[in-house]
């Protein structure tokens, strides 16, 4: 059993680079946080769970007359800079796992006796699109799930709400101000929806200097 994992969603210079193809607004602005956590996982060994788009032109999500609701124009494409994490979250020696359901036995095997991070590459919104999520969920079996990143109204809501599923004894924290929604009202609706049904909300100072992790972090690592 893993006590703690840090959740990164889609922190991906697309999304999260004024000059990227689908910019999240505000997203620059929680950058210094992003990387604040990240440092801080990293510097205790906590995992890092990441998802990524990783798009091709023939995925049904991208379109040249999008909706903007479950189409959007080319983003995050396969092989360009637009499709990688930016420096301040960059992964350490990621286990990378692709949407293609691999054979769970060994996959849990690689799972747990890997000591890096993990990325999910993704074809859709959802991250439980990637067929080995639940595998990965089983083997590291976590206490307590610390999510952030983009966009609040999209996959983050497909990430807490899968998790929220798959994970129903296990404590979920949901960084507000390391978030970023690209309908901001919906982003509030989700919040209240989300603290209803058991995720806390918390800002990054609980995480970084509160203590609040203190229970799923092994001695001296606080």
């Amino acid at each position: 059993m893993t006590r703690l994992v840090f959740w990164d969603v889609d922190t991906l210079y697309d999304f999260m680079r004024a000059e990227g193809k689908l910019y999240v607004p505000g997203s620059e602005e929680i950058i210094p946080v992003l990387e604040a956590l990240t440092d801080f996982a990293h510097d205790r060994q906590i995992p890092i769970v990441a998802s990524a788009d990783n798009h091709e032109l023939s995925d049904a999500e991208i379109s040249d007359d999008p909706d903007w609701k479950t189409t959007f124009p080319p983003h995050c494409m396969r092989g360009t800079p637009g499709q990688l994490k930016i420096a301040e979250t960059a992964l350490r020696d990621p286990l990378v796992i692709e949407p293609a359901l691999q054979d769970p036995g060994a996959l849990a095997h690689r799972i747990l006796g890997h000591r890096g991070d993990f990325l999910l590459h993704k074809h859709t919104l959802d991250i439980f699109s990637n067929a080995n999520v639940p595998t990965l969920l089983r083997a590291l079996e976590p206490q307590a799930v610390v999510l952030y990143g983009v966009a609040t109204d999209f996959c983050d809501r497909y990430t807490v709400d899968g998790l929220l599923k798959h994970l129903p004894r296990s404590e979920i924290y949901l960084v507000t101000d390391a978030i970023r929604a690209i309908y901001p009202e919906e982003g509030e609706r989700l919040l209240a929806d989300w603290e209803e049904r058991g995720v806390r909300l918390v800002e990054s100072s609980q995480i970084l200097h509160g203590g609040l992790l203190e229970p799923y972090l092994p001695a001296g690592a606080v």
